[in-house]
């Protein structure tokens, strides 16, 4: 079974910075890395889409993070980071890592970390 690992959420107050980290693991299959990426949930809200790194490199950001947040990652050690300078209160949420693995050679799907909470004071 393919385990997903967030760390590094907790509190801070605006305008300051939080590294999240994320680790994808299978500890019986060899496991290919197709993306990862993060999400967040504030509450009341719906899951969005915060940041997104593929095998091949490219990036993807949601408008409200661009310029603040950072997502990078090693394909081979199955990692990936997001970096989060000048934190607004809005990023207030319950951050999800994705993976999009392919397992066997062929068989694709996704898998969810268990979160981590950011918060963001004023």
């Amino acid at each position: 079974q393919v385990q997903v690992v967030e760390s590094g959420g907790g509190s801070v107050q605006a305008g300051g910075s939080l590294r999240l980290s994320c680790a994808a693991s299978d500890s019986i299959f060899s496991i290919m890395i197709n993306s990862m990426a993060w999400y967040r949930q504030a509450p009341g809200k719906q899951r969005e889409l915060v940041a997104r790194l593929n095998s091949v490199g490219s990036t993807d950001y949601a408008d409200s993070v661009k310029g603040r947040f950072t997502i990078s990652g090693d394909n081979a050690k199955k990692t990936v980071y997001l970096q989060m300078n000048s934190l607004k209160p809005d990023d207030t949420a319950v951050y999800y890592c994705n993976a999009n693995v392919t397992r066997l050679g062929r068989l694709v799907r996704d898998y969810w970390g268990q979160g981590t909470q950011v918060t963001v004071s004023s």
